[in-house]
């Protein structure tokens, strides 16, 4: 805003004056309301990323984990198994892997332990399925095939499903031992 000062001489100089004006109530209410219907379409792409990520993560890490027991079984030349931590019956309690030397799946002492997976994000689920089912375990040999408890020269293959929200990954594991990762929502008829 313009206005007119005088001057100590007589004179009159022009002087810019400020007026520090707010937000009208209308204004604030847009501003609000504007911001709220962003994070209405935002949080929800924010929580399947999120969820995206634990499940890529988890994925890996059990990929990870059949590999190296694959890959430990055929450098010591010795079963290597792969299976839950504790009661052996649930794979989001962790797994790990193990030189089975007396073939029970349970890492006994004097067995050597080489990794450990902790306890998994409680919102994700892991089911197993393989052709022996009786306990849950995937067993490498020493030429790193997979093996059964019954007879070492049966293959142990199938596969981990792990969920979470409406996402889901499966770790398959073929009758030679190999892993691979699909997704079965989007791969129904290969995964």
């Amino acid at each position: 805003m313009l206005a007119m000062k005088p001057c100590k001489d007589g004179s009159q100089s022009f002087s810019m004056s400020r007026s520090i004006q707010g937000f009208s109530i209308i204004e604030l209410m847009t501003i609000l309301a504007i911001a709220g219907v962003l994070l209405s379409i935002g949080i929800p792409s924010f929580i399947s990323m999120i969820q995206n990520y634990k499940l890529t993560t988890t994925t890996n890490a059990l990929f990870a984990s059949v590999n190296l027991a694959r890959s430990e079984a055929i450098h010591r030349g010795v079963r290597v198994d792969l299976t839950p931590v504790g009661d052996g019956s649930s794979w989001t309690q962790g797994w790990q892997v193990f030189v089975d030397g007396n073939n029970n799946q349970r890492p006994d002492s004097g067995e050597l332990v080489i990794f450990t997976h902790p306890a998994i994000d409680p919102d994700m689920r892991i089911a197993a399925s393989f052709t022996d089912s009786k306990v849950e375990y995937v067993a490498f040999n020493g030429t790193g095939r997979t093996q059964t408890n019954a007879n070492s020269q049966t293959s142990q293959s199938g596969n981990w499903r792990l969920d979470i929200g409406t996402q889901s990954r499966k770790v398959v594991i073929n009758f030679l031992g190999r892993p691979r990762v699909c997704n079965p929502i989007k791969e129904p008829a290969t995964c």
